[in-house]
């Protein structure tokens, strides 16, 4: 009879060959999901994601339909950020935020977008010169397409837990020449400091007005080097890069104070 063969004992040179294969086929393994959820999330944006609005300088500043403010019996005087008028849905309401173009994994390139409606502000008008206006945003509350997004820009770029506002103020007034008729718009520049991540800069914001009724509708971007503000873009799994540059938008409601 033939006595039962006895299992080969495991060397240490096994051991190690078996750990190996082990690690490969779990970063084999990782690799896969990984590109599955790439795939995915590239899939999701390109035909589930939807559009992001319109940057304001590709129309004339909005007035919310059916708002029906009567104008003052003088212009003169203050105007503040009337934020119960329009609606974020259309981006009719008083706003402020930023577009800058990124590079996402999966996707290509995309313009990223976010908003917040929490907005203060005022200015005074005496005549066809407009005076003292200071503009304040809540950095904390901005929303974009993507919350991952929205909470890289918490910890990271423009570091919104450390620095939760934006704030702009002239620094010389604006002459309009002439105070324009209900219902035209104009263009005008305005020179002024801009706070930003800490920092605050000398600028020039180019700013569209339009006046129906009691409301005054403004619109304004302003290009921003993200490095003249000490910070970078954000970087997460889902981002391949992010310009080193991007652009301030806002649109406002004011009333008669």
């Amino acid at each position: 009879m033939t006595a039962p063969s006895s299992p080969t004992p495991s060397t240490p040179s096994t051991k190690r060959a078996h750990g190996t294969r082990n690690l490969l086929i779990a970063v084999a393994a990782v690799v896969v999901l990984a590109g599955v959820a790439v795939g995915g999330y590239g899939l999701w944006y390109l035909f589930l994601s939807p559009a992001g609005p319109a940057a304001v300088a590709s129309g004339p500043p909005a007035i919310p339909s059916g708002a029906g403010v009567q104008a003052p019996a003088a212009m003169d005087g203050s105007w503040t950020v009337n934020v119960s008028l329009g609606s974020m849905s259309d981006y009719s309401a008083s706003w402020a935020g930023y577009r800058v173009q990124e590079q996402l994994v999966g996707v290509g390139a995309n313009t990223a977008v976010g908003r917040t409606p929490n907005v203060t502000g005022s200015m005074t008008l005496s005549g066809a010169v407009i005076d003292n206006v200071l503009i304040t945003a809540d950095l904390t509350t901005l929303k974009s397409s993507d919350s991952n997004r929205d909470g890289q820009l918490r910890r990271q770029a423009i570091n919104t837990d450390q620095f939760p506002t934006a704030i702009f103020k002239t620094i010389q007034p604006v002459d309009l020449g002439t105070l324009p008729a209900d219902g035209t718009t104009v263009t005008v520049t305005a020179k002024g400091a801009f706070t930003l991540h800490g920092v605050t800069r000398t600028v020039e914001i180019s700013l569209q007005a339009v006046r129906q009724g009691g409301i005054i509708a403004v619109t304004g971007t302003l290009p921003v080097t993200f490095a003249d503000y000490g910070f970078q873009g954000p970087n997460s799994f889902s981002v391949l890069s992010v310009d080193d540059h991007g652009t301030m938008e806002m649109h406002l409601l004011f009333t008669h104070a």
